[in-house]
């Protein structure tokens, strides 16, 4: 009879496949945030982009504020003081705040390191929007949490050390979090 701490290769194979599966997702989401910081910082103005075979858009800082402001128009207090009155009256240095968190994030969960922190940020960046924007009735029913959920994963399940530098930085802090 085997022991509770023996695992079958079935087991470790499941393992692994799960390790990777969220490593994938890890790097997706890592080339979303990336691509929308790199708008952000080489194209801003420039939201839609053809390439011939593929058509897209990506959120420039411009799109950012109109999507802060449609989302806090009309909501509740104390989130409409706070984007209207702070974050929408200093844009221009929220608007390097919100690109050097999603650059960071982006490279973050590209790259494995400090994964689960680097699913936090872009939870914390767009959290209150889904809040904001539940109040006006005009959501679409999977518009934000398809992007919330994955991150929430992320920043609980530790996938950089899958594929990621967190695998090497984990020992070193004794496999705290966010590592």
């Amino acid at each position: 009879m085997s022991s509770v701490t023996e695992r079958t290769d079935h087991e470790i194979g499941s393992v692994r496949l799960m390790g990777g599966a969220f490593a994938f997702l890890r790097v997706v989401s890592g080339l979303v945030w990336l691509s929308n910081a790199l708008a952000k910082l080489f194209f801003d103005g420039k939201s839609n982009f053809d390439w011939g075979f593929v058509t897209f858009n990506l959120i420039d800082r411009a799109t950012a504020r109109g999507m802060l402001q449609r989302a806090s128009d009309g909501t509740f207090q104390p989130l409409r003081w706070l984007y209207q009155d702070v974050v929408l009256a200093n844009w221009s240095f929220f608007q390097w705040f919100l690109t050097v968190g999603e650059l960071a994030a982006g490279l973050m969960l590209l790259f494995g390191i400090g994964s689960r922190l680097g699913a936090l940020i872009p939870l914390l960046l767009i959290g209150p929007i889904w809040i904001m924007s539940l109040d006006h009735g005009n959501l679409y029913l999977w518009e934000y949490p398809n992007e919330l959920l994955p991150l929430l994963l992320l920043a609980i399940v530790p996938s950089g050390r899958v594929f990621g530098q967190d695998r090497k930085l984990a020992p070193r802090f004794n496999g705290r979090w966010p590592f």
